[in-house]
Formats: structure tokens, C-alpha cells, sequence
């Protein structure tokens, strides 16, 4: 075939296929060893089962493969054989130590360049309805399904249109499950099936129902402990610009219930993205892996607040416990105790009276001070610059108004760390001085705030390089509130940059597992990359680093894919990366990471900047 242009062989009508493994980061998070041997096992039978129908391998990303097939049907029906031989290899094996794939198959227009890779919105499709389907099903487009209707022994659902990420108009999908099977497809397809070894019992405890849940519905696992969500409450005063007095209520609740150790508390960030949308509270559910719901309301009328609130069990519906809460603002504080109190008690029974003593605060005995707290934290959160002057305008104000007000302190800094992570700084000397003097002063002020020691500690170690401090005080904040995600992911940095790897991937994992549908997924992710790095497994590292990008692409996580891909040999991939990283920020040279990143040991550093430099990046 004759190139269009330099660099590019031309287009094709393909059946594009894209896998993954369901929850290999929670198998692999558990043993790392046992995941990769029985993922290299089980690879041996589904690779014969694609060569078997016609496929081709165009790539494979750690769990991942992509793979490229002439027909459709032979697209579906190894798509098939591959599900059912997965199943036949995983029986008789404990639930939560099974591995289990997710398939989604695209018929499309591909491009295809130099070194048989393929691109475009063809490949893109497979990949989102991959991402779509559930584990051990198959999820597919329209295009594909008109043309294996009746070709397929396999009953597939309507999915309806499907609005993909990064894909520019509604896709058609339809889903097969993992009980959707034909049964003669079954008894066909289990002839196929390669030797292999059973998934070796490695991982997890076969007692564990909350993750036997997750392996088989892809969904988050349910706790042993008492689990809750708390939505967003509705702004009921009829004006918008009230939505942060809302907003701020709710968070307060979820810090202080948090604050229970017998609590499973789901963190602020993921559940604020059901903002604004009609939810079924059991599916609320099930997308957060909790077994309660709080909604609610808030009313604010002159000078008198309305604060109503229903406790939802997630599984049935069921409506557990309901109240309404009417005060003077000057008593809002007493207001949002008592909806502690009484929702701690609804779902979980067994705290005693002095853990709810021990949740009852009061921040600031300013209201205007606490007002200018909750308004910077509405934009402290959109994680803008300008969003983040104006919040430490507004933080600044509270300090002015309440001079004791801690956690007001601590988001100030922070504000700073905001600034010099996003290379947002004017005046770098100055401003890394103001954000120590207020990191500091909230910890002297708030030595009993988990809030204030948590935002604290990430400026201190960060901005003032004070590693040994920032780490002290959050791990005092996760004493003091044991299920704070970002409490975690601020310690998940911290421990990579101090030495202590295999700590800063799980705690990485654990505030993804908190804190499930954070906007800043992909910085934890890239934490993760960062352990695994600075631990020498740099396949790993890739890998979550490419997870990050996915979500989205920043420097953070560029310059360990970069530095990893290097390492691992895997030069021109790395070469790619750097390049990419290069027109994120022109400036960047090997002579600033050491000034970017507060790394202790010198060999980490060492290996990071050789990475990088490997990769393409300019020495100074």
C-alpha cells in the first residue's frame, strides 16, 4: 500500500478490540508477584484463542491489549470464547481472587501508522466501551453489533446511546454480561481451551464478601464497617450565590463524621459529582460502595437557616431516619452537631456517647469568619488560579476576622502549595516563606484538627521542603480522622519523596478506594507511578503513569513515564513521552527537578534525573 504522506501507511476498515482486567490495581495492590504470573498464565490461553479466530496483537499495556481482527463475527465470537474460557478458569476459585476481563469491540475506520500501530476514533470507541463494560462481559457498538446479529449465538442488550469520554458524539452500545452466555457457545468454546495453570490462590481473603463483590461487579467493595455518602444538600433559598453556605454545610458533616474511626465516610470530592443531577440512591450506591446515603437540604432565609436530612439505606431504598433542623444562624454550629450526632447513631449504633462528644466543634465562634472559610473553599476546589487567588483572598479575611480560626490558617498555605505545584508563583522566595509562616501557625493552632494539620503538612513538606514535619503532622491528621482521602493522598507524595515506596502506593490506593471518583484521580494515580518508581519497578510505574494521563495529561505524570520508559529500555516510547512533556513546559531541564521535587535520597533523584535524561529531556 502506498503511503499518504511521510509516516503514514493509510486507513482500513477494522473490528478493533480493546481488553482489560477488571480491579487489577486492587489484585495487584495485594500481590503483585501472584497477579503478574497468573495474568502471564491466563495470557497464554486467551493469545491462542485470538490467533485461533484471525486476530492480530497491536499492542499490550500492562493489563491491556488492543487487538485488530478482518471480521467482525471473528471480532465477537473470540471475544466470547475468550469470556467463557475465563470463567471456566476461574471456577472453583474464591470470588475476590478472580480475574476477570472487560472487553469492548468497535467496527471503524482506523488509521494506520508505521510500525502496524492504529489510531483513531475507531480504536478510541473500543477503548471507552471497554471501559463501559462490566467484568467478564463485552460491550459493543452498533456498527459492530448490526453486523454480527444473528451470526453470534449470544443475546445482547440495548444499552442506548452512551456519551463517551473525550468522544464527540453519542455512541449506540450494546453489552453482553457475564451470565449472558449462550449456552451452546459454551459448550463450542470450552473445546479451545489451552493448558494453563488455575488462578493461583495469592490474593485476598476468601472470606472477604465486600471484595468478592467487587471482583464480580467491577464496583467498589462494601466495608465491613458502617458505610456512608453524603450528597450534596440542595441550596432551597431561591438564590444561587448560596450555594457555597450548602456546600460548606456538607462538608462539614462529612469531616465530622469522618471523624469516627467505626465509620466508613466517602470523601467530599466524589461525592459532590452528583451535583446538581437526579440520582437513584441505589446506584449511589453501588458507584460509591457504601451501604447509606445522607440527603438533604438548606434553607438560609434572612437570618434563620432550614436544615432537613434522610438517611437512605442504599441497598433497599428504605428510608432509615429523617429530621429537620431550624435555628438562628448564630447556633449553626449546634445545627450541624446535632445532624452528626443523630446520623452517627442511625448508622452506627454501637458508638458511644463520648465519640460524639468528641465530634462536636465549633471551628470559629465568627460567623463572618466561618462565612469567608466556606466561600474560599468553593474555590480552593475548582483547582484554578484564579479560582485559587480568590479563595486565599477569602481565606486571608477569615484570619483577619477569627486570628485562632486553624483550619482557615491551613487552607491559606495550602493555597501556596497550590501555586507552587501548578507553577503558578510570581515571587517564589516570598511566597514560599508566607505559605511556611501560615503552615506552621495552623499547626501550632489546630493540634487537635485533623483539617488543619492535613493541609499543614503537605505545605510544609512541599513548599517548605520540611519533610520530616509535613509528614508528623499528617499522620497526626489520620489519627485524628482515620478515613480522610485526602489526608492519604498528601501522604501517598510524601512517603515516595522521603524513601518509603511500597507506603506511597498504598497509601495511593487507599485514597482512590475513599475517595473513588475524585477529580484529581489522575494525581493519585500518578503518586502510585511515583512509588513504583522510586522502588525500581518501572514497568509498574508506567503503567499508572499512563493511567494518569488517561485521565489527564499533565507534567506530574509525564516526566515519571518518561523517566520510567527509559529505564525500563523502552527508548523510544520514553523519547515520545519527553516530547510531550516538552510542550506542556518548554522550560524544563533536568537542572530544575531537584528544585521540583523535594526528593531525600540521592539515588532516587539520581535515577529520576538519569530517566529524563535518557528520555530526551535537556540537561540545563
Amino acid at each position: 500500500m502506498a503511503e499518504a504522506h511521510p509516516g503514514r501507511v493509510g486507513r482500513r476498515l477494522a473490528a478493533i478490540v480493546a481488553a482489560d482486567v477488571a480491579g487489577y490495581s486492587r489484585l495487584m495492590g495485594l500481590d503483585e508477584v501472584g497477579t503478574a504470573h497468573t495474568l502471564r498464565e491466563h495470557r497464554k490461553v486467551t493469545d491462542a484463542l485470538v490467533a485461533k479466530h484471525g486476530g492480530r496483537l497491536v499492542k499490550s499495556t500492562g493489563d491491556g491489549v488492543l487487538l485488530e481482527f478482518s471480521s467482525i463475527v471473528d471480532a465477537v465470537e473470540c471475544a466470547v470464547a475468550v469470556q467463557v474460557v475465563m470463567a471456566e478458569r476461574n471456577e472453583g476459585v474464591p470470588v475476590d481472587r478472580r480475574m476477570m476481563f472487560r472487553i469492548g469491540i468497535n467496527l471503524g475506520d482506523i488509521l494506520i501508522e508505521e510500525g502496524d500501530d492504529i489510531l483513531g476514533d475507531g480504536v478510541n470507541i473500543a477503548a471507552r466501551l471497554e471501559g463501559i463494560a462490566e467484568p467478564g462481559g463485552i460491550c459493543i457498538s452498533a456498527s459492530a453489533y448490526e453486523q454480527v446479529r444473528g451470526k453470534v449465538p449470544a443475546d445482547f442488550t440495548d444499552l442506548g446511546e452512551k456519551s463517551l469520554k473525550n468522544i464527540a458524539r453519542p455512541i449506540r452500545a450494546y453489552a453482553l454480561g457475564n451470565d449472558g452466555l449462550d449456552a451452546r457457545t459454551k459448550s463450542k468454546s470450552t473445546t479451545a481451551t489451552a493448558p494453563g495453570a488455575p488462578f493461583p490462590p495469592a490474593l485476598g481473603s476468601p472470606n472477604d464478601a465486600a471484595s468478592s463483590e467487587f471482583a464480580l461487579k467491577g464496583t467498589p467493595p462494601l466495608p465491613a464497617k458502617p458505610s456512608i455518602a453524603v450528597l450534596p444538600f440542595q441550596n432551597m433559598s431561591g438564590d444561587p450565590e448560596q450555594d457555597y453556605f450548602a456546600d460548606g454545610m456538607v462538608e462539614d458533616i462529612i469531616t465530622a463524621l469522618s471523624r469516627f474511626g467505626e465509620l466508613f465516610v466517602i470523601a467530599r470530592n466524589s461525592t459532590f459529582t452528583y451535583k446538581g443531577k437526579a440520582v437513584d440512591i441505589r446506584q449511589v450506591g453501588r458507584e460509591l460502595g457504601v451501604r447509606c446515603v445522607l440527603e438533604g437540604s438548606v434553607r438560609k432565609m434572612g437570618n434563620r437557616v432550614r436544615i432537613t436530612g434522610q438517611l437512605i439505606d442504599a441497598g433497599s431504598g428504605a428510608h432509615l431516619w429523617g429530621d429537620r433542623f431550624e435555628g438562628d444562624l448564630q447556633g449553626i454550629f449546634d445545627l450541624q452537631d446535632q445532624i452528626t450526632a443523630r446520623v452517627a447513631n442511625a448508622v452506627a449504633p454501637k458508638i458511644v456517647d463520648v465519640e460524639i462528644d468528641r465530634v462536636a466543634h465549633k471551628p470559629t465562634a465568627s460567623l463572618d469568619a466561618y462565612d469567608h472559610y466556606l466561600r474560599g473553599l468553593a474555590g480552593y476546589y475548582k483547582y484554578e488560579k484564579e479560582a485559587t487567588d480568590e479563595a486565599l483572598r477569602y481565606f486571608i479575611k477569615a484570619i483577619q476576622l477569627d486570628p485562632d480560626f486553624a483550619p482557615a490558617y491551613a487552607l491559606a498555605s495550602s493555597c501556596y502549595w497550590l501555586r507552587k505545584a501548578h507553577g503558578w508563583m510570581v515571587d517564589a522566595p516570598k511566597e514560599i516563606t508566607e505559605g511556611t509562616r501560615l503552615a506552621r501557625r495552623a499547626a501550632e493552632l489546630g493540634k487537635n484538627d485533623a483539617t488543619a494539620l492535613c493541609f499543614a503538612g503537605v505545605t510544609l513538606a512541599h513548599v517548605a521542603g520540611d519533610l520530616d514535619a509535613g509528614a508528623n503532622l499528617i499522620n497526626r491528621a489520620l489519627l485524628l480522622n482515620p478515613n480522610s482521602a485526602v489526608a492519604l493522598f498528601f501522604r501517598s507524595w510524601i512517603k515516595g519523596w522521603i524513601g518509603e515506596p511500597d507506603q506511597a502506593v498504598d497509601d495511593g490506593l487507599g485514597a482512590m478506594r475513599l475517595d473513588p471518583l475524585a477529580p484529581r484521580l489522575s494525581y493519585m494515580q500518578a503518586s502510585i507511578a511515583y512509588g513504583h518508581f522510586f522502588a525500581g519497578r518501572y514497568g509498574e510505574a508506567s503503567s499508572w503513569a499512563e493511567r494518569s494521563i488517561q485521565e489527564q495529561i499533565s507534567p506530574v505524570a509525564l516526566r515519571v513515564l518518561a523517566a520510567s520508559l527509559a529505564l525500563a529500555g523502552k527508548r523510544e516510547d520514553a523519547r515520545d513521552a519527553a516530547v510531550r512533556l516538552m510542550q506542556l513546559v518548554p522550560a524544563l531541564r533536568v537542572s530544575h527537578i531537584k528544585t521540583l521535587i523535594p526528593i531525600r535520597r540521592p539515588d532516587d533523584l539520581a535515577r529520576l534525573e538519569e530517566g529524563l535524561r535518557l528520555a530526551g529531556l535537556p540537561e540545563g
